[in-house]
């Protein structure tokens, strides 16, 4: 790329810089600027939501026209999957991660838990997109979407087939009851207020496997249930 196509695209946009930098080959300079429509588009999907967002959006976002969007995606749908799918990625290699060397079972998933709350919770929009409801205007990538989730189910189911669960408690119900915590955070949680994000992963699991089994953590949840503030009267 000459010298001034690579100004160009800087003054452009400072994202598009990063694909001007890439290796010559078309093959690469395609790729990190698909990473970067990716991450721009979580952005727009985040604040505004799938249906109130439009790839004229998303192009502007991403400092190119709104007819080479097309190039990378056929259609808002396409896109939305690719960015729901790198989201998913994120949070279970970020658990993988968290969760390497340990070997007790409920160690493991507090790792696990802190790891997804930081990943979906800690800034990153593409972390973020996951916990979106499926909008009507999406019924035709929902089994995409679905099955990007049920990846990640895998992993979990797991974990909690591991657990030294008692018997009157149904492995697919606490599974269910810890997704669904977990995913349920970004609607109440407001950063800067209540435990830090990853101890709320960690009490997560302490209050599911019950709090005899952790005598030495306090569970006065107050800092949390303040996180928002109550309705004035």
């Amino acid at each position: 790329m000459s010298n001034t196509k690579r100004a160009a695209a800087k003054a452009q946009s400072p994202a598009l810089a990063v694909a001007a930098e890439a290796e010559p080959g078309g093959e690469s300079r395609a790729l990190a600027r698909r990473r970067i429509i990716i991450t721009e588009a979580a952005k727009q999907f985040v604040k505004q939501g799938f249906d109130g967002t439009s790839m004229r959006d998303i192009a502007a976002a991403s400092g190119i026209m709104a007819g080479s969007l097309y190039y990378h995606f056929a259609s808002k749908e396409e896109l939305f999957v690719a960015v729901h799918g790198t989201g998913m990625d994120l949070i279970e290699k970020a658990v993988r991660r968290a969760m390497a060397g340990l070997d007790d079972p409920w160690l493991r998933l507090e790792a696990a838990a802190a790891a997804h709350c930081e990943t979906m919770l800690g800034g990153s929009d593409l972390g973020a997109i996951v916990t979106q409801h499926f909008s009507p205007s999406m019924a035709k990538i929902k089994p995409e979407l679905i099955a990007q989730r049920d990846k990640y189910e895998i992993l979990i189911k797991q974990l909690v087939a591991d657990l030294d669960l008692p018997p009157s408690i149904p492995p697919a119900v606490f599974r269910l009851h810890y997704l669904g915590a977990l995913n349920w955070l970004p609607t109440w949680y407001r950063p800067g207020q209540g435990l830090p994000v990853a101890q709320l992963g960690r009490l997560l699991v302490a209050m599911l496997r019950g709090a005899g089994a952790f005598p030495d953590l306090t569970l006065g949840a107050e800092p949390v249930l303040l996180a928002r503030k109550p309705k004035r009267k």
